[in-house]
């Protein structure tokens, strides 16, 4: 049987309104990621996905249930989920007047890295982010892609074997998408388990091993592009963008 490098199980988060009504963000989601894969999160605004990234970031508490990353829960031990995980998300934002070296040495050192192994290891992921050329240049006069590339990094500093990324392509045209999902790929061949949630269903059709679904913050569907097109879109030529509406539109009987 294998270890989940990533858990949810029977998540729920409620937050409560303006008007005293309990909205449940998160209602009951269950899902796991294995080390070397990589799963993608599908739904529509509001769908929950990104209440339940934040609860395994350990940016939210779940209101109960469970969520553990390395065999640690994100309630009774927040230091360890946060040792063992890289989050990005599409706001992760990065300090304007630091550069990508300073930013990576900074975050290092907050993880307790020490200094030449710091060092060697800001060096290599400047390198296989392609930073060379901006390294040393101030956040603030990078663009978008680069800036994505900078959070990246950062969440990588410490060498963490779970990745949580929230909407990683959000900000970044075609080539800088392509590259960075071409990246978590590489990742994903050194053993790391990748959960990411995006809107550009395309983008990851044929780069996950398994996606999950969910609908006002229940799991409608789960399984590999193969399976979702097989139970939910019918004909020749469908793209998983069609097995997601269907799925929506079926409310997940399927």
């Amino acid at each position: 049987m294998r270890v989940a490098m990533i858990e949810v199980v029977d998540l729920v988060k409620h937050y409560r309104a303006s008007d005293g009504s309990v909205v449940r963000a998160v209602d009951g989601v269950s899902l796991a990621v294995h080390p070397g894969e990589m799963v993608g999160l599908l739904g529509a605004n509001g769908a929950g996905k990104t209440t339940t990234l934040r609860v395994l970031a350990t940016l939210l508490k779940p209101t109960s249930g469970t969520a553990r990353v390395a065999g640690c829960d994100v309630r009774h031990d927040p230091v360890g989920v946060r040792r063992s995980l890289g989050y990005v998300s599409a706001t992760t934002g990065v300090p304007d007047r630091l550069t990508a070296r300073e930013i990576f040495s900074s975050f290092g050192e907050l993880h307790g890295l020490e200094a030449a192994g710091l060092a060697a290891r800001v060096e290599r992921l400047i390198e296989v982010l392609d930073l060379a050329s901006c390294a040393d240049r101030p956040a603030g006069r990078l663009s978008s892609g680069q800036r994505q590339r900078v959070s990246l990094g950062r969440a990588l500093i410490h060498d963490p074997p779970a990745l949580v990324l929230d909407e990683p392509t959000n900000a970044l045209d075609v080539v800088g998408a392509r590259d960075l999902l071409s990246f978590l790929a590489q990742l994903r061949g050194e053993g790391r388990a990748i959960l990411l949630s995006t809107h550009r269903l395309h983008e990851i059709e044929n780069r996950c091993d398994r996606f999950v679904i969910i609908h006002g913050g229940r799991v409608l569907a789960t399984g590999t592009r193969d399976e979702l097109l097989a139970a939910w879109a019918d004909g020749q030529g469908a793209e998983l963008e069609d097995a997601f509406f269907a799925a929506l539109a079926g409310g997940g009987a399927g």
